[in-house]
C-alpha cells in the first residue's frame, strides 16, 4: 500500500515515513503477542503438576471469602482442623496465608464444614469427621 500516492509530491516524503510507522507499529504488536505467549508457556504448569492458590483457582478464593467469617470466631480454626485432620497451621495455610489448598477429600470436608456453619451449626462445636 503507497500512502503517498494521493498526496501532493511535497508532502510523499511525510506519507513514506508514516508508511515505515505504520509497518514498525504492526511489527511491535506481534512482537508483543510473541513476547506474550512465551510468558505464557513459561508460565504454564507442567503436565500434573498441582495447582497453586492465586488468579488461576477462582472457586478456591470464593471459597477462602466465605470462609474467613466463619474462622474468625475463637477456636473456628482449630475445629476445622480436627475435622480435616490437619494440624492447626495447615488450615492457616488454607485460609489464612493462601500459600496452599486442600486435596479433594479435604476440599468435600471443608465444603461440609462451610454449609454447617451456615446453616446455624453451634459455633463451638464442629460436625464430626465422616470416618
Amino acid at each position: 500500500m503507497d500512502i503517498g500516492r494521493g498526496l501532493p509530491p511535497q508532502m510523499r516524503p511525510v506519507g513514506a515515513v508514516i508508511g515505515i510507522l505504520e509497518e514498525l507499529g504492526a511489527l511491535a504488536v506481534e512482537q508483543a503477542q510473541r513476547a506474550v505467549q512465551r510468558r505464557k508457556d513459561a508460565r504454564r504448569p507442567r503436565r500434573g503438576a498441582t495447582l497453586r492458590p492465586g488468579e488461576d483457582t477462582p472457586l478456591w478464593t470464593a471459597v477462602v471469602e466465605k470462609m474467613r467469617p466463619h474462622l474468625r470466631v475463637r477456636g473456628a480454626k482449630a475445629n476445622l482442623a480436627r475435622v480435616l485432620e490437619v494440624p492447626r497451621q495447615r488450615v492457616h495455610d488454607y485460609f489464612v496465608s493462601g500459600t496452599q489448598m486442600p486435596d479433594a477429600e479435604r476440599m468435600i470436608q471443608v465444603l461440609l464444614w462451610l454449609a454447617a456453619r451456615e446453616a446455624g451449626a453451634p459455633v463451638g462445636k464442629s460436625p464430626k469427621p465422616l470416618r
